[in-house]
């Protein structure tokens, strides 16, 4: 068949059964319901899919009334939450697709008998409960629609996520102390505050605890780090939040060696649910092997203009497969920028906004209190941004655990 009639499928090996695309063969498609998991499935397959995925209102059904109408797509997601019986509805779905769609399903519900009846029982592909996060998507979806399987390391947790502040006095450290306090003690996830800056850093003293030299020893000599020497090195706020940071003099020099942070990830990645990085982001091989080895980036901004004039220049080098999720601090300061001026110059959303609260904020940092932080305003929008780096609802995911996979009975061939 001529190249121009035709094109390969993305992500998948050539066989007898799949050599080829029909020209007019849509690459993915979803049916949703709500606009919340429009945005997180539209942004989390972004990099995943050679053009944009084809997301459309109305759920199962008129996913199903579509494609009794029209070529079947070779990815297709649908939403069965609020369905009486979504596996009926997900059975009438199978007698209009085609046998090797990949078929990604989205629900409210989050036990484990209906995870397991909808993948080994359907054979769909994949199944994730509401709210679906961009990260959510991108983590679990996403390989799939390239062909692959996720890692196994992205499911049973250990992540690395990093915090930067676009420039100096945004508020960065503030933000993941919080969302470290927040995984560790409301969500009772193994978590530990990495701080990237041994000589200024401030996660002891906002966690209200003392720095020590297990940092700076771990960093120059790699090789005596393992999971118990990283723990040991980490000074503990609570039983599942420690925090790994150091207050080095300033005349003294680091004498960092190449590859230090890569193993020191390792050991924590063995220990602790979720690794918290505050990175104030320094020309230093420390900071940049801390950087490139984060599995999600947060940048934190101000609503003023320097703010924007360097978060556009972090964005542009940020690298990464996926953008950062972007979080406006000190939101309605006066005198600053409203939300929708700073998404117009940056280009891009806000996924999540924190109001400006001096009082309650500074007040909690000064009294190296942040549990006395967690209320009202800022509360929920650490909630939300804990959320969208991939601690959200902890039980839900714990239920949809382990990766069971499908059997293909109705869905596909058997994997």
């Amino acid at each position: 068949m001529p190249d121009d009639q035709s094109r390969r499928a993305p992500g998948r090996p050539l066989d007898s059964t799949t050599d080829f695309i029909r020209p007019n063969r849509p690459e993915a498609m979803a049916f949703v319901g709500d606009a919340g998991s429009e945005g997180a499935i539209r942004e989390g397959f972004a990099e995943a899919l050679s053009e944009p995925i084809d997301i459309r209102r109305g759920g199962i059904r008129a996913a199903i009334a579509a494609q009794q109408k029209a070529p079947t797509p070779r990815v297709l997601v649908v939403d069965v939450s609020g369905e009486d019986q979504p596996l009926m509805a997900l059975t009438r779905l199978s007698e209009v697709v085609e046998p090797d769609t990949c078929v990604l399903v989205v629900g409210d519900a989050t036990d484990l008998a209906t995870y397991r009846e909808i993948t080994r029982g359907l054979g769909a592909a994949e199944y994730l409960p509401k709210p679906l996060t961009r990260d959510l998507v991108a983590q679990h979806f996403a390989p799939l629609a390239r062909g692959q399987a996720p890692e196994a390391s992205m499911a049973r947790g250990g992540r690395f996520i990093t915090f930067t502040g676009v420039r100096g006095g945004v508020g960065a450290s503030v933000v993941a102390a919080s969302v470290a306090w927040h995984l560790g003690l409301t969500l009772r996830r193994h978590t530990v505050l990495l701080d990237g800056d041994l000589h200024l850093g401030t996660a002891a003293f906002m966690l209200n605890t003392q720095p020590g030299p297990g940092l700076r020893a771990a960093i120059e000599a790699p090789e005596r780090i393992d999971s118990l020497l990283a723990e040991r090195a980490a000074t503990p706020v609570a039983d599942r939040l420690h925090v790994l940071s150091g207050q080095e003099k300033l005349t003294q020099e680091i004498l960092y060696t190449r590859g230090a942070a890569a193993q020191l990830l390792e050991a924590l990645s063995r220990r602790y649910n979720f690794i918290i990085g505050d990175l104030r982001w320094q020309p230093t091989p420390f900071c940049r092997e801390l950087l490139a080895g984060a599995q999600h980036r947060v940048l934190v901004m101000a609503p003023t203009l320097a703010s924007v004039r360097d978060g556009l220049r972090m964005i542009a080098g940020g690298g990464g497969q996926q953008r950062a999720t972007i979080v406006l601090n000190r939101a309605g300061l006066q005198g600053g920028l409203k939300r929708a001026q700073v998404e117009d110059a940056l280009k891009a959303k806000v996924d999540v906004v924190i109001p400006d609260l001096p009082r309650q904020i500074g007040n909690a940092v000064t009294m190296g209190d942040l549990g006395a932080a967690q209320t009202g305003a800022f509360r929920h929008a650490i909630q939300d941004l804990a959320r969208q780096v991939g601690a959200a609802d902890s039980a839900a995911q714990r239920a949809l655990k382990p990766r069971l996979g499908g059997f293909g009975q109705i869905f596909g061939r058997a994997r």
